[in-house]
């Protein structure tokens, strides 16, 4: 660290001095805080409860307390937070839901004070008081928050937030008795600890679980929020509702926000996973960070600004075990380092393109032949004027603007609101939708549905045109090679000059050999006809299949060779052959051979009549396509059509599914679904989450869902046990006709607020116009 800087502050009586230095620790940190004078800091974690001094150029270990042969729980910090009222005092919420006060002025090793048990899972915040000596408070998994007297054994007040796991809770430092909470659920609620049954305030603050809160020190009414969906919001609660006045867009989940000291639009984040560093921000530029530290290897799990009138000195903890003291004067400035150009795609295929203005000037102006001078016919070009009163660095940048028109992306919304997905069979999905993107004019991705519909149809829902088309008539004997154990090479591939015979047989409806039996139908899909199957055969029975028999073409019926047997019967069209076929193949009186030849048993020797069953088989198997409608998805994919591939695996499911990887099929429906909220297409966009085939998807319609109910006697919430109000003891859904407890569909009149049964307030409404509780009130039933 031989390149960074001592800062020295001068803070009332007391001077700071220092440069950016750095601990190994025993094992990663949890959380960390300092003592009011800014001389110590405690760091906390799993396996790790250690006190250091922070001299002038290093950290110096000064109380280790973890003691004893065999530590318990009670020493695995989640979090932990030092009283800046008594330096001696600590508290630290512990992985198995219990709180724990530290008195570091006791002479014995062992410093531990008070044990809270109350919580049933782990407590996730301690916060002490700001003006309280005595006033802490704990919020924990187990959705509740309780706030301890440290003279007393147990809670004084528990705060039921009617939600998911707490996150983190934080005393206001400016109301005195005003404190919030943040939740799993995306929610933040306003509480005065005073009245514990009921909070002040709640407002949804994030798409997803908020981690973490910080109120300004100077600003009373700002409350700086971070959550999973990777924002940073300022809040403005000094309204009648809370306002969004500030949004920083950060690069991964956000675990910690602190307002940094002394400077009022500043505030410090760092992430829970993926991302390493810290970044102070600038809440009024939040698209790029003001200052960020790069020193962490891994994770930052805590920080915290050294003093809190000092904004130079921030400390910080990581899962990589180390311990940092970082100088402001050192951060790196990434507004150094901006790209003055960029480019970018608008929704309907607009293209905005930035760069230097020198860059512009110069290819307007130049006459260099071997340049392409600057195309400015066609865009819109914007140049903004440099403002002297603006806070930040000007970049001068020139903005042009290439417009398309909205009509370039009709197809997608109509495509979307056309598709089918579900609800029918494969078949007729593939063939709607190949028929809406011909209508569009998308002719590649009809013809992929038809295809697609081709190869995962069933048998009997494929016409004969369609397989012609596709599969070809060279191809019909790779059904005949998939039946053999042992092929020999170049079978596929000859050509078959009898297949227009089994076609014109197929086509002539009064033909006999037609009918649907097993003996005499020749079989789909072969260019053998059935007429062989009772042949008996001599010579190398590989030679035989590769024969082409040279007949006229004028010829429509075969001749059986010289070799061929008579035929012991005549074959008829009379189902009840099948029977009297089968009844003489069992008879004892019948040779082996002929038993074999009439039963069509398949044996296991290299024989016509061991595949006469394999025949029926006319197509390849569907999975030996799979590879291709793989690589197909990832050609629409990378064409930008995301539409269209993951329309495709909703529709085809599991067929295709164990094809792709998880993350990529997220990132598809991602991306689609993401498109479909651009063009506010919000039913659309429901639907494929709803039938998607990620897992990742599926939850999000579950995501941040909380009914809240509420006692209609009281007012007050309900407790999600029973149907009757803790508060009031008395039913909160009564039927105002039958005078029973309501357990299932519940109307009521938004007028009065009677209601019950539905088919009870049906009836009455029928012969009745007043309220059935007799409140006089005229009710109405739409």
């Amino acid at each position: 660290m031989e390149k960074m800087a001592r800062v020295t502050t001068a803070l009332g009586g007391n001077t700071l001095t220092g440069r950016t230095m750095f601990c190994h620790l025993d094992a990663p940190a949890n959380a960390i805080s300092v003592c009011r004078d800014a001389a110590q800091v405690v760091v906390a974690g799993r396996n790790i409860f250690k006190i250091y001094s922070m001299e002038e150029d290093h950290f110096a270990e000064k109380l280790n307390l973890r003691v004893g042969r065999k530590p318990s729980l009670n020493f695995s910090c989640a979090d932990v937070v030092w009283h800046q009222m008594d330096e001696n005092l600590l508290a630290t919420a512990a992985t198995n839901g219990v709180v724990v006060t530290w008195n570091l002025g006791k002479p014995s090793r062992n410093k531990q004070d008070q044990l809270f048990t109350e919580h049933k899972r782990t407590v996730n915040k301690v916060c002490f008081h700001p003006t309280e000596v005595y006033m802490l408070l704990s919020g924990s998994q187990d959705g509740y928050m309780k706030c301890f007297d440290l003279r007393k054994k147990d809670s004084v007040s528990t705060f039921s937030g009617q939600s998911e796991s707490v996150r983190d809770v934080q005393f206001s430092i400016r109301d005195y008795f005003t404190f919030a909470a943040t939740f799993e659920n995306g929610n933040v609620q306003l509480w005065d600890i005073r009245r514990p049954d009921r909070y002040e305030r709640m407002f949804t603050a994030h798409n997803g679980p908020v981690f973490c809160c910080d109120w300004h020190p100077e600003d009373r009414g700002w409350l700086a929020t971070g959550g999973r969906d990777k924002m940073v919001k300022v809040w403005d609660m000094s309204t009648n509702r809370a306002k969004e006045i500030y949004c920083v867009q950060t690069i991964a989940s956000v675990a910690r926000v602190k307002w940094r000291p002394e400077r009022k639009y500043h505030i410090g984040t760092c992430s829970m996973m993926v991302d390493h560093n810290i970044y102070v921000w600038d809440v009024r530029r939040p698209f790029i960070p003001f200052a960020t530290f790069e020193d962490h290897k891994d994770v930052t799990t805590g920080i915290i600004w050294r003093h809190h009138h000092d904004p130079d000195f921030l400390l910080s903890g990581s899962k990589d075990s180390t311990l940092y003291q970082h100088i402001f004067r050192d951060a790196k400035r990434p507004i150094d380092r901006a790209n003055p150009e960029g480019l970018c795609y608008g929704l309907y295929g607009d293209l905005a393109f930035a760069a230097k203005e020198s860059l512009i000037t110069s290819s307007s102006s130049s006459h260099d032949s071997n340049r392409k001078p600057y195309d400015r016919r066609h865009p819109i070009f914007f140049l903004r004027k440099p403002d002297p009163t603006e806070p930040f660095e000007n970049i001068s940048s020139g903005l042009s603007v290439f417009e398309t028109g909205e009509d370039d992306m009709r197809w997608f919304v109509e495509t979307a609101e056309k598709y089918a997905l579900a609800g029918r069979p494969l078949a007729e999905l593939c063939d709607h939708n190949a028929k809406v993107a011909r209508e569009l004019n998308r002719f590649q991705v009809a013809q992929t549905w038809t295809m697609l519909r081709i190869i995962y149809g069933t048998p009997g829902t494929v016409p004969p045109a369609n397989l012609n088309h596709s599969i070809g008539k060279g191809s019909s004997s790779m059904p005949l090679l998939n039946s053999f154990k042992e092929v020999p090479p170049g079978m596929g591939n000859e050509p078959r000059s009898e297949h227009n015979k089994g076609e014109s047989r197929a086509d002539n409806p009064k033909d006999p050999s037609s009918a649907n039996n097993d003996e005499n139908e020749e079989t789909e899909g072969s260019d053998v006809p059935a007429d062989y199957l009772f042949w008996d055969v001599e010579g190398d029975e590989d030679d035989l299949y590769m024969m082409e028999p040279e007949l006229p073409a004028e010829e429509q019926e075969l001749v059986l060779p010289q070799e061929g047997f008579n035929l012991r019967h005549d074959i008829t069209e009379d189902p009840s052959a099948l029977d009297h076929l089968q009844e003489k193949a069992d008879s004892p009186h019948v040779s082996g051979n002929e038993a074999e030849t009439v039963s069509l048993t398949p044996v296991e020797s290299f024989s016509l009549i061991s595949i006469s069953h394999s025949l029926y088989e006319n197509r390849l198997p569907s999975e030996f396509f799979s590879p291709v409608v793989r690589d197909m998805l990832r050609f629409y994919a990378e064409q930008g059509d995301v539409q269209m591939a993951a329309s495709v695996l909703i529709v085809l499911g599991d067929r295709i599914c164990k094809e792709i990887d998880e993350l990529t099929q997220e990132h598809w429906f991602t991306s689609y679904i993401d498109l479909l909220q651009r063009f506010k297409l919000w039913n659309v966009s429901n639907q494929v989450i709803k039938q998607s085939t990620c897992s990742a998807i599926n939850c999000l319609n579950q995501a941040s869902t909380t009914l809240h109910v509420n006692c209609s006697n009281c007012k007050r919430p309900m407790n999600n046990k029973g149907w009757i109000c803790n508060r009031c003891r008395r039913c909160a859904s009564m039927c105002a006709v039958c005078h029973h407890v309501v357990k299932g569909l519940f109307v009521w009149c938004q007028g009065c607020g009677h209601g019950g049964h539905l088919q009870h307030i049906m009836n009455w409404m029928q012969a009745n116009s007043q309220c059935p509780a007799g409140c006089g009130h005229l009710c109405e039933y739409s």
